[in-house]
């Protein structure tokens, strides 16, 4: 075999696995590239962004976060997580820490068992299968963020995490990407967002936007150009 049929072979199994990987990101799931370590995980479909400026700490995200996933209120269960700072001003005194639903997912590539994986079926949301989780808490140890996005459950025994309501036996309705996300739904001042965009991942800050409308100009006392706006 000559130095060209070789490179015809090595093109030929790189595109084949070129198709294998099309295939598999089709179906939405998280694999590793053939004869390679490297894993390759389709991007979610979903993400949840919040106001600060909005937020007023109520923690009604938390309580209802629970409810819809266990069937009771419990702000130690809740995947998303509000954090109150008494001695740092507005708008810095609370901060609203949401699952990023990372692009590389550091959580799924942790996982030794695959119960941290990419949920093809509602929209590649990264999400915990508990049935598979061992407990060995790597992936809330590869979680780069603080605090970590995702918890213990030690009263099952497993790791969990925002899935965008994709698992949430008591919402009653459709949830997860292009369903409805509970913390959205109930959250009074409207601080919380889905959106299907995916925010700049080298930057904490992309996932704190600006939702407020017009109304919100009196709070700087801006009211003639409310006015004028109608």
């Amino acid at each position: 075999m000559n130095d060209g049929d070789k490179a015809a072979i090595s093109r030929r199994t790189f595109l084949k696995s070129l198709g294998t990987v099309g295939l598999v990101a089709a179906a939405g799931g998280a694999f590793f590239l053939p004869g390679s370590r490297l894993m390759v995980i389709p991007n979610s479909q979903g993400f949840l962004v919040v106001d600060m400026g909005k937020c007023m700490g109520c923690c009604s995200c938390m309580t209802t976060c629970a409810l819809v996933h266990h069937g009771f209120t419990s702000l130690s269960l809740a995947r998303i997580q509000i954090l109150q700072d008494p001695f740092a001003k507005y708008p810095d005194d609370i901060t609203m820490a949401v699952c990023h639903q990372c692009q590389d997912a550091p959580c799924v590539k942790a996982c030794p068992v695959h119960a941290d994986h990419v949920d093809g079926n509602f929209g590649n949301v990264r999400t915990i299968d508990p049935q598979r989780c061992i407990g060995c808490l790597q992936c809330i140890a590869a979680c780069p963020w603080i605090p970590k996005r995702l918890q213990w459950d030690s009263d099952k025994g497993h790791s969990q995490k925002c899935d965008l309501c994709a698992d949430a036996p008591y919402l009653k309705e459709k949830g997860g990407p292009g369903g409805t996300q509970s913390c959205v739904k109930v959250c009074p001042v409207g601080a919380i967002a889905f959106v299907d965009k995916m925010p700049d991942q080298k930057s904490k800050s992309s996932y704190n936007v600006n939702l407020r409308g017009k109304a919100w100009k009196i709070m700087d006392g801006s009211t003639d150009d409310i006015v004028r706006e109608g």
